[in-house]
């Protein structure tokens, strides 16, 4: 893959020696990650919403109700952009002054688009859910024609891009060094926790597959 073309919208100003324009790079932030904040305005008031995403090659797809006013101000749009961000660590350094984190986090700039064709939508829920939790899809009933009609799907065809990315210690003052204070780095890691059956589940269904194999990890670049 080739790096997105460093433009004034999409060129990292503050750190730029943490930046990456590399295509991989990017979609490999985005396809270990299920969660991304979308910005928007409504009356004159800027704001940012989590959603659930998936992607296939070039576009992002964000789903929501027919009346979701994030979803339709961003169809009114001739541009969107979104973020995803994973937390890596808590940068403790000797002064308070130099604490910091790493991470990895990826701003992506697109052109949105209705998604209307039913068999069009169906796929990016699924690209959506299987994102989420690999495999799920198939272990439950796919949406109705009714739920179907209900929901809007939007595609971001990703035209720009930049990440930041910090993997490091602290960085501490010469003046500093000599001091009787811990610096270093408290990794942080997502693993999944306690699984919890519905209560009026069927009390002989066990585990499903999809839930016994997750692990927060990079499942790997789609393409």
């Amino acid at each position: 893959m080739a790096e997105f073309e460093k433009k004034p919208l999409n060129k990292v100003m503050r750190g730029p020696k943490r930046a990456t324009y590399d295509k991989t790079k990017i979609y490999e932030i985005l396809d270990s990650h299920f969660l991304c904040h979308v910005p928007y305005t409504f009356e004159g008031t800027a704001i940012v919403i989590p959603t659930a995403y998936g992607r296939k090659r070039d576009v992002v797809y964000i789903h929501g109700s027919m009346k979701n006013r994030m979803m339709l101000s961003l169809l009114n749009q001739s541009q969107v952009s979104f973020t995803v961000t994973h937390l890596d660590g808590l940068v403790l350094a000797r002064s308070v002054f130099h604490h910091s984190m790493n991470y990895r986090s990826a701003t992506v700039f697109g052109k949105p688009f209705l998604v209307a064709n039913d068999a069009d939508k169906m796929e990016a829920l699924e690209l959506i859910v299987d994102n989420m939790i690999p495999g799920r899809w198939k272990e439950a009933r796919e949406p109705n024609q009714k739920e179907l009609d209900a929901t809007l799907v939007v595609g971001i065809e990703i035209t720009d891009a930049s990440a930041k990315i910090r993997d490091e210690g602290a960085n501490d003052e010469l003046a500093d060094m000599d001091l009787d204070v811990w610096a270093g780095v408290l990794e942080i890691e997502t693993n999944p926790g306690k699984v919890v059956k519905n209560a009026d589940a069927k009390p002989e269904l066990e585990t499903p597959e999809s839930v016994k194999g997750f692990r927060f990890v990079n499942h790997g670049v789609q393409g």
